[in-house]
C-alpha cells in the first residue's frame, strides 16, 4: 500500500512545488518522469522554474511544454538536446532560458515568439547560423549567449549593427573549454 499522504504534509509539498521545482537535476534522465505530471497536476500552473539540468535528455515533449505553461525559467543545460519541441511557443511567461552545452545545430527559432524571453543561452552547441532579424525584434530581449558555437562570418557581421541586446560570441577560431 503506498504511502498516506496527510493532508497537511500533502500542503507542505504542493507549496514546496508551487514556485520552484529543482530536484531533477543531476538525475540522469532521459525523459521528464510521467509521474511528476500527475503530483504536481494541481499546481502546474504555479511552478516558474524547473531544472532539468545535467540529465541526459534527448527531447521534451508537447505536453512538457503545455502542462508548465506559467514557466519563468527554464534551465536544460547540460542533457543531449538538439531541438524544442513547437508548442515552446506555449511559454508566454517564460523570461529565461538555459540551453547551453547540448547538440543544437539549429538555432530554437520558436524562442523568437516568447514576448517576456530576456535571457537565451545556447553557449557550447553546434550553432552555425542565427535568426538575427527576428531576435533583433523581440521586445524584451537582453542577452543572447552563442559562445563557443561555429557561428558563421555572416552572423558575426550582420548582428552588431541590428541589435538592441547582448549577444556573446566567441572570437572566431576560439577553443571550447575542456568539460
Amino acid at each position: 500500500m503506498g504511502r498516506r499522504w496527510w493532508p497537511r504534509e500533502r500542503d507542505c509539498a504542493a507549496q514546496g512545488a508551487r514556485r520552484h521545482c529543482r530536484h531533477l537535476a543531476e538525475c540522469k534522465l532521459v525523459s521528464f518522469p510521467i509521474g511528476i505530471y500527475k503530483v504536481l497536476r494541481n499546481v502546474t500552473d504555479q511552478i516558474r522554474l524547473i531544472t532539468l539540468a545535467n540529465n541526459e535528455l534527448t527531447s521534451l515533449t508537447s505536453k512538457f511544454m503545455t502542462t508548465f505553461s506559467q514557466l519563468r525559467e527554464l534551465h536544460l543545460e547540460g542533457n543531449f538536446l538538439h531541438r524544442l519541441p513547437s508548442e515552446v511557443s506555449s511559454l508566454q511567461h517564460l523570461k529565461a532560458i538555459d540551453l547551453s552545452r547540448n547538440q543544437f545545430q539549429d538555432f530554437p527559432e520558436q524562442l523568437t515568439t516568447l514576448p517576456a524571453l530576456e535571457t537565451i543561452n545556447l553557449e557550447e552547441n553546434e550553432i552555425i547560423d542565427v535568426p538575427v532579424e527576428k531576435l533583433a525584434a523581440m521586445p524584451a530581449l537582453h542577452t543572447v549567449n552563442l559562445r563557443f558555437n561555429p557561428l558563421n562570418a555572416e552572423v558575426r557581421v550582420i548582428a552588431p549593427p541590428l541589435i538592441k541586446f547582448d549577444m556573446l560570441m566567441t572570437p572566431e577560431g576560439a577553443r571550447a573549454p575542456p568539460p
